[in-house]
């Protein structure tokens, strides 16, 4: 793969591509985007320092999600939670409900453990990305992340939006799970001085004039040396991977409710999908569809069927209900009305389930 050089080339390398950091960052201050967790960069020209805290709850909050989805999510977050003391000393259920809905529930038990290593340290983050990853949670990219916006470390900052740039921007041939560790170099050899805001500009970039099904290649700031923008089909690239089949798995969810409608919710075990989170009674998930084993005695009528996409797998649920007026029909759990549900833990997967009980 071409080395990238700064803008600056001799006679014999006209040939190679030139990532010019500079044309990015001017871009960058005209048309960063407006962020809540952000520090625009005429404001990081006055001295103004992201907060570490903010930084790292975005981050967290962004992995495998939208920022369309998480805008919400983080203000509700830092209004209940400013600082990562307050966190911290949250209790770990508020937490999880709090992220309901976001996904990805590993993210949230790792927030909240993460969170108070943190305040264990009087609240300082440490500063560099490998003292970063030895927090929960925190992996390569999330580390070199903060490491570089609060902190201007000199490091690439690569996620799926500079992935994209970045191959298109050499027209790589091959699919990007390939060429990982070349794309993280290529960007290390040309991170200049203002790392941060250079990290955020390439995330920019590829969040608006690269994007996925769209590259507006005439405003682009790097297009004069972008070999996918010279083919006249930059959306060519990445090159496409084969995916290989999502596996389906099978189950039954069994809503038993009162005569006010309460349902009976229960909580997951405390390890593996959707571990600690609230949800309703159910079988294990299987390869093979299966007759219901109804858990307790009751009138179970067939509601409908939940289809849920996990990343590795395609669920389907055959929801049940009964009715009941029994006090306790489990042995672990608890009642909960219709309008306490926004306050409970429910991962997408239980909002589905439940709101066949309304229909």
């Amino acid at each position: 793969m071409p080395e990238l050089r700064s803008r600056q080339k001799t006679q014999n390398q006209n040939d190679d591509p030139a990532l010019d950091a500079h044309a990015l960052l001017a871009w960058y201050d005209r048309h960063a985007r407006n962020l809540p967790w952000r520090v625009a960069p005429h404001e990081r020209a006055k001295g103004v320092q992201p907060d570490p805290y903010r930084v790292w709850l975005s981050e967290i909050m962004l992995q495998q999600t939208t920022v369309a989805a998480v805008r919400d999510y983080y203000l509700k977050f830092t209004t209940r939670w400013p600082d990562v003391a307050a966190l911290a000393a949250a209790p770990l259920d508020d937490v999880l409900a709090a992220w309901a809905g976001l996904g990805y529930y590993a993210r949230a038990r790792n927030l909240h453990a993460c969170a108070q290593k943190v305040a264990e340290r009087d609240g300082r983050f440490p500063t560099s990305a490998d003292e970063l990853q030895a927090l929960p949670g925190i992996g390569p990219y999330t580390a070199a992340a903060i490491a570089a916006i609060c902190y201007d470390e000199p490091i690439a900052v690569v996620d799926g939006n500079v992935e994209r740039v970045m191959a298109r921007f050499l027209a790589l041939d091959k699919p990007v799970r390939e060429v990982k560790d070349d794309i993280r170099s290529a960007v290390q050899a040309v991170v200049p001085g203002r790392s941060g805001d250079f990290a955020q500009a390439m995330m920019d970039l590829g969040a608006s004039l690269c994007a996925p099904r769209a590259a507006s290649c005439m405003l682009c700031p790097l297009q004069p040396d972008c070999r996918a923008a010279a083919t006249g089909q930059p959306t060519d690239y990445p090159v496409k991977a084969v995916k290989a089949d999502r596996p389906v798995r099978y189950g039954h969810a069994f809503v038993a409710r009162r005569a006010d409608g309460a349902v009976w919710l229960t909580k997951r075990p405390e390890k593996g999908l959707l571990a600690k989170m609230a949800g309703v009674p159910g079988s294990d998930w299987q390869d093979d569809k299966t007759a219901p084993a109804h858990p307790i005695s009751a009138d179970w009528k067939y509601r409908g069927t939940v289809v849920h996409v996990f990343t590795h797998f395609r669920l389907e649920l055959d929801v049940w209900v009964a009715d009941t007026d029994v006090q306790q029909p489990f042995e672990a759990g608890w009642w909960s009305a219709p309008k306490q549900w926004p306050g409970e833990a429910l991962p997408s997967l239980f909002k589905k389930v439940l709101a066949t009980t309304q229909k």
